[in-house]
């Protein structure tokens, strides 16, 4: 009551310095101490923010950490100044004025400013820690994006709650007593919400799609990288440069393909078939295994089926001219082996990894040769250019082992 009565003195002193007589019920001392209030306030919010923004600048321009950096590329330090100016105006109100429906409507006005300005706060440190995790590596093993906007929506929900109470002068337990009646509705409203926030549970603990993947979803038509997992979205940029917006429980509700385990393993798979024309395959003569001889790759592998050949006709004293039980090589067989140790001396194919040629059951195309094994370099044009080469050789390669190529449409003259 003393300070009360002291500034109202001042103010009074003030008012009559400009020749007016007036009582502190008078409506024009309630304004002038109204103009008063809101001049000191404004004044105050103007010192802290320069202050503060002085201030802080030094000290961050000398931190080493960047947590700080994020605070104020964020504005946390001005968001969490707009909170001075509201305790003044709050605690000059009820010194001031006398008036009961404008001293209610100061401090109450002032109240919601500090919530507000305190969600501000919040929402600055929650996207301060979001994109400090988000430049670490853990961002690669669970996402948090949906988590921070769950925090973002429950501190949201809870000031709604206290700026309600505050204007009704009701109890927040009170309030949250009586949302039960309106639970269904609030179901129905944030159904996305809360499918989503589950979802972000299992995606997280489960590690099923990261920031970064490369996912497939046909449905939505996504194919691309994951840019965001959100809170009830998941943006997908595709290959095209478009974007994909995915609903999050979608993730654990659809069939999702995650290249994930691709990107993390030795190579990219390579699975491609060339269909041989059934009409070109034939037993090597004597004529085809001296050629085959002098090609690098399969010298040594036809002087072994050779000796093994040989060694099984004597055994079983087998005549080589007699073509239904001796055993011979064929053009298309002496391909696989070629092909076969071709990847094994190339460059860019991991060893490590399955590497198989083989050939597929024959369809009305031809007989499939099939080439499976995985490219070192996982990159997307790395990757295209090395698996065109090597299909480029094999078809460039056909005529050497007396192969065709099979083609609906041929330009090769009937025979």
């Amino acid at each position: 009551m003393e300070k009360s009565e002291y500034l109202s003195q001042k103010l009074l002193s003030l008012i009559e310095y400009f020749g007016f007589h007036v009582s502190e019920q008078s409506w024009v001392f309630q304004v002038t101490a109204l103009v008063a209030i809101l001049l000191l306030a404004w004044t105050s919010n103007w010192l802290t923010k320069s202050i503060l923004h002085s201030r802080i600048r030094k000290i961050i321009s000398k931190s080493k950490n960047t947590f700080d950096d994020e605070l104020h590329k964020h504005n946390f330090f001005r968001r969490i100044g707009h909170i001075v100016p509201a305790i003044l105006l709050y605690l000059l109100s009820s010194l001031l004025i006398d008036n009961v429906l404008l001293l209610t409507f100061l401090q109450k006005s002032a109240v919601v400013y500090v919530l507000v300005a305190s969600v501000l706060a919040a929402s600055a440190i929650l996207n301060t820690v979001e994109d400090t995790y988000n430049a670490s590596n853990l961002a690669k093993k669970a996402p948090i994006t949906g988590f921070i906007q769950v925090g973002k929506l429950f501190i949201i929900v809870v000031a709604a709650l206290l700026i309600i109470s505050n204007l009704l002068d009701k109890s927040p337990l009170l309030l949250i007593s009586g949302l039960g009646a309106v639970t269904a509705i609030l179901l129905l409203l944030f159904r996305d919400t809360i499918l989503g926030f589950v979802a972000g549970i299992q995606i997280a603990a489960n590690r099923m799609v990261n920031t970064g993947d490369w996912i497939e979803m046909p449905k939505y038509g996504a194919d691309g990288d994951v840019l965001q997992v959100g809170l009830t979205t998941v943006k997908v940029q595709n290959w095209d440069k478009t974007i994909s917006t995915i609903p999050t429980y979608a993730l654990i509700t659809d069939s999702v393909k995650n290249w994930r385990g691709m990107s993390e393993s030795g190579g990219r798979r390579i699975k491609r078939s060339v269909y041989i024309d059934i009409q070109s395959i034939k037993f090597c003569d004597q004529e085809m295994l001296q050629e085959f001889s002098n090609i690098r790759y399969i010298k040594a592998y036809i002087q072994h089926k050779l000796e093994e050949l040989q060694a099984f006709h004597k055994a079983q004293n087998i005549d080589t001219e007699d073509l239904v039980n001796s055993r011979r090589l064929t053009n298309i067989g002496t391909l696989r082996a070629y092909m076969r140790a071709y990847l094994q001396n190339h460059p860019m194919i991991n060893k490590e990894m399955t590497l198989i040629v083989r050939q597929m059951p024959a369809t009305e195309l031809g007989v499939p040769i099939e080439i499976y094994c995985f490219c070192a370099d996982k990159k997307w044009q790395n990757y295209e250019g090395i698996q065109s080469d090597i299909f480029d050789h094999l078809l460039a390669i056909l005529p050497t082992f007396k192969l065709r190529a099979y083609q609906r449409v041929s330009d090769r003259p009937q025979q």
